[in-house]
Formats: structure tokens, sequence, C-alpha cells
């Protein structure tokens, strides 16, 4: 209960967040309309990995998902920019990865991305964080720039968004491909 009033006490920061992922998925369409479109599908994700070891694949994707992560949660130092450039770039891959959307794709994603996207969108949050409550003290609507408060609540927007994804990156490696064989079993 915590967190969901640490995000609703910060809804500004978050619909800033997805608005700049959304606004980067219609560009995205807009690139993706104007592309030649070459009938070569994109290699779906899990399949490439092949002989690499479980614990180094998930390694690996950690690693890569925390570096966005901490670009997003760091965007407060260029106030703001390279939080939304990180989101807005996200948003585009996604729009084109989703161009190629299957039955398969949409398996190989669900999984981690229930708890991926929301990640992303918490650590953009925490990249507004500060400066939307230095612009609100710039229109007089604080007394201070940053209180002890934003702070702590920049913390916890940042660990939360972290800790999913460790989880995320942990359900892709270890759960995804294995619920995504078995409906796709399933299903043909």
């Amino acid at each position: 209960m915590k967190v969901l009033n640490l995000i609703i006490k910060n809804k500004y920061c978050i619909i800033l967040s997805i608005s700049s992922f959304i606004l980067g998925i219609v560009f995205g369409e807009l690139i993706n309309i104007s592309l030649d479109d070459s009938d070569q599908p994109l290699s779906k994700e899990n399949n490439v990995r092949g002989n690499i070891s479980n614990f180094n694949n998930f390694i690996s994707i950690l690693i890569n998902n925390l570096k966005s992560t901490f670009i997003l949660v760091l965007g407060f130092l260029s106030f703001g920019i390279t939080t939304f450039i990180g989101l807005f770039i996200n948003g585009i891959c996604n729009s084109i990865l989703l161009s190629d959307f299957d039955t398969q794709s949409f398996l190989y994603i669900v999984p981690h991305g229930i708890f991926e996207i929301p990640a992303m969108f918490i650590a953009g949050a925490a990249g507004f964080k500060i400066p939307y409550e230095i612009t609100l003290y710039l229109l007089d609507k604080k007394e201070k720039p940053i209180t002890g408060e934003d702070i702590k609540e920049f913390l916890k927007l940042a660990f939360i968004s972290i800790f999913l994804i460790v989880i995320a990156a942990y359900v892709e490696v270890y759960i995804t491909p294995k619920i995504a064989n078995i409906l796709l079993k399933l299903i043909r």
C-alpha cells in the first residue's frame, strides 16, 4: 500500500514518464510506416541466445536493464532531459519491435514485461522527480527547492525500479521461456 501511495503522490512524474514513452511509440510508428518493409522477421530474442548459460544470460540482461534504469533515474542531473530521451528512445524501439508482433512474441515478452515496463516508468518518474520539485519551487508553489521528503521519495522510486528490474531479468531468463514454450505447445 505504501508503494501505491508513493506512486499516487508522484502521479505527475509518472504521467510525464508514460507520456514520454508513448510519444516515442507514436514517433516510432511514424518512422515504421515510412520504412521499407523487408520480409525479414525480427529474431526472437530468447531463441537467438542458444548456448549461453541461464546465469550468464541473467547477468547480461540484468546489467543491460540496470544501465537503462540508471540513465532514467540519473536524468535529474540533466533536469530530466536524459530521462525524457531514454523513455522516448525506448518507446521508439518498442514500437519497431512490436511492428512484427505475433503470438510467439507476445508470449516471450509479457511475463517479464509485467515487471519491466512499470520499472521503466517508475525509474522515469524518479528521473523527473527532482526537476519537478525544483520547477514547483521556481513557480512559487513550494518554499524550498528540495526537501528531505523529496529526496526520500526519489530514492524510494529509484529502489523500487531497480528491484522490479532484478525481478524482470529473473523472470525473463528463468520463467518466460518455460511459460512461452508450454503455451506455444498448447496453441499448436
